[in-house]
């Protein structure tokens, strides 16, 4: 077979497989179509199929066929970058500055801390920390990814949950909009090549002098141009960012953050959020999936997966139940908050491969970062669920 009969049959497995588990699993209440698409890219990576039947894995997922892969699963995740960017509101943290700074400020400041003391424990053995990371870029790297909070996917979890549009789903976006900026500054920060300090700080000047004349320029277009233009603006970006070593996904974070979501019509918003996770994010797991590596054996991986999973839920639980106590929450309402602001999803597994790019982490620490996101995404809805039942009054509150 050639090339391109082999990349259709891979295609074919990337979107038969998930679909069928999801379907006939009827996993959605703890599992969405997400969360499986990302395990079963696991299952179908080297560590897993790759091992149970090598000749299969190879015939399958040749070199050339991973690049045709990995082509496809930028461009899906630098949309899916973009979306987040641009669905910040923080006009809205501004108007509730003291509530939102406060909660959103322990909420990722607890489990960074929780993170990088977990990160300490990993680097007791040898094979977490990447060849090219000095100690304080991979401590801060996964304490962060320990902080991260997935907004994109908070969304699809509480239009499930029916809270979205409800006051403390606002509220819980206002939180989540503050950690993104913070995650993707401090990203910036690790990934900061100080030989190359120049560049950076010269793509830096020139996005915002191009973010202040793009601006003018997407307030004079229709809204049909805006959408053609703003892919233009992320290809632009990411370039930019890619060339001065801060990574094209950091590019793709500030082409998305530096439009205003009153640009667009928000339904649409949503629909093409949902039709790239439909139609092309399923690529990226599964090439997500064959960069995890299981070589330290898998019970180290796993316990490390676990250690992570400890220290980003009992400091995201523990920041947001100190912030109940000093806002005056009630009962209840901060152990919500709490378990929704933990889902971790894409976001972090796109932190991690950012990681995994720049040789900070070594593949079996992205192999457990990326089974902590997954069973951190799969916690969410069964735990919050029968909370939001027992407490429906907290799902009108304000503040």
């Amino acid at each position: 077979m050639n090339t391109t009969e082999i990349f259709l049959i891979a295609m074919t497995i990337i979107f038969t497989v998930p679909y069928l588990i999801w379907r006939l699993g009827k996993t959605d209440y703890y599992a969405p179509l997400v969360v499986v698409q990302i395990i079963t890219g696991i299952l179908l990576g080297p560590g897993v199929l790759g091992r149970a039947f090598p000749d299969y894995y190879s015939f399958v997922f040749t070199p050339a066929v991973i690049q045709s892969l990995n082509g496809i699963a930028w461009w899906a995740v630098m949309l899916f970058v973009m979306i987040a960017g641009i669905e910040l509101d923080l006009k809205k943290a501004w108007a509730h500055r003291r509530e939102s700074s406060i909660t959103a400020g322990l909420a990722l400041g607890m489990p960074l801390l929780f993170g990088c003391g977990a990160a300490g424990v990993l680097l007791l053995n040898d094979g977490w920390m990447g060849p090219r990371a000095l100690t304080w870029q991979f401590v801060l790297g996964v304490g962060m990814a320990c902080a991260v909070t997935a907004l994109p996917i908070l969304i699809l979890l509480m239009e499930k949950l029916e809270v979205l549009r409800q006051p403390i789903g606002q509220r819980i976006l206002r939180y989540a909009s503050l950690d993104d900026i913070a995650i993707w500054g401090v990203l910036a920060l690790i990934l900061m090549d100080w030989e190359r300090i120049g560049r950076q700080g010269a793509f830096l000047v020139a996005f915002a002098v191009a973010a202040w004349l793009f601006h003018h320029l997407m307030q004079r277009l229709a809204e049909r141009d805006r959408w053609y233009v703003a892919l233009i603006w992320l290809a632009v970006v990411s370039f930019g960012a890619d060339w001065a070593g801060l990574h094209f996904m950091v590019g793709a974070f500030l082409a998305g953050a530096s439009m205003e979501a009153e640009w667009f019509n928000q339904e649409k918003m949503d629909q093409l959020r949902h039709h790239v996770l439909l139609v092309i994010m399923p690529v990226f797991f599964l090439s997500t999936g064959l960069r995890t590596n299981w070589a330290l054996g898998g019970e180290a991986v796993f316990v490390g997966a676990a250690l992570l999973l400890l220290a980003s839920i009992a400091g995201k639980l523990l920041g947001v139940r100190l912030a109940g106590r000093i806002l005056n929450w009630a009962p209840g309402e901060a152990s919500i908050i709490g378990w929704l602001l933990q889902t971790k999803a894409l976001i972090m597994i796109i932190f991690a491969n950012i990681l995994l790019d720049k040789q900070i982490i070594t593949s079996e620490a992205f192999t457990a970062l990326l089974l902590m996101a997954v069973v951190s995404t799969m916690l969410t809805v069964p735990v919050v669920a029968p909370k939001l039942a027992r407490l429906k009054e907290l799902i009108f509150r304000t503040s």
